[in-house]
C-alpha cells in the first residue's frame, strides 16, 4: 500500500506546482530518468552506496541517520548543511 500523500499545505511550491501540472510533472521525471542514466551518476551512487554500507556495518545505521556523505568535507555531514551549500564544494 502506498503512503498517503501530504497535505497542499505542507508542501514546498515546487511541489505544489508538480502536483497541479501533469505536463511539467512527466517533463521532468523524463529529464530525471535521462540524468540518472549517466555513467557518472550511476558511479557516484554505486559509490555512495558502498562508503553507506561499510559506515552502516562498522557504526550502526543510527549513527547515520539525517546525513549524507559530504564531498567537500570527506564526512558524514546534517543533509541540510550538506544539501543547503548553493554550489559550494563541487556538487
Amino acid at each position: 500500500m502506498a503512503p498517503q500523500k501530504k497535505p497542499v499545505s505542507q508542501l514546498s511550491d515546487s511541489a505544489k506546482w508538480y502536483r497541479k501540472n501533469a505536463a511539467g510533472r512527466k517533463k521532468k521525471a523524463a529529464t530525471d530518468k535521462k540524468v540518472n542514466e549517466r555513467p557518472e551518476q550511476r558511479a557516484k551512487r554505486s559509490e555512495l552506496t558502498t562508503k553507506n554500507r561499510a559506515y552502516d556495518k562498522k557504526h550502526g545505521k543510527g549513527k547515520r541517520k539525517g546525513k549524507d556523505w559530504d564531498h567537500a568535507t570527506g564526512r558524514y555531514t546534517s543533509s541540510s548543511a550538506n544539501r543547503g551549500r548553493k554550489g559550494e564544494g563541487n556538487r
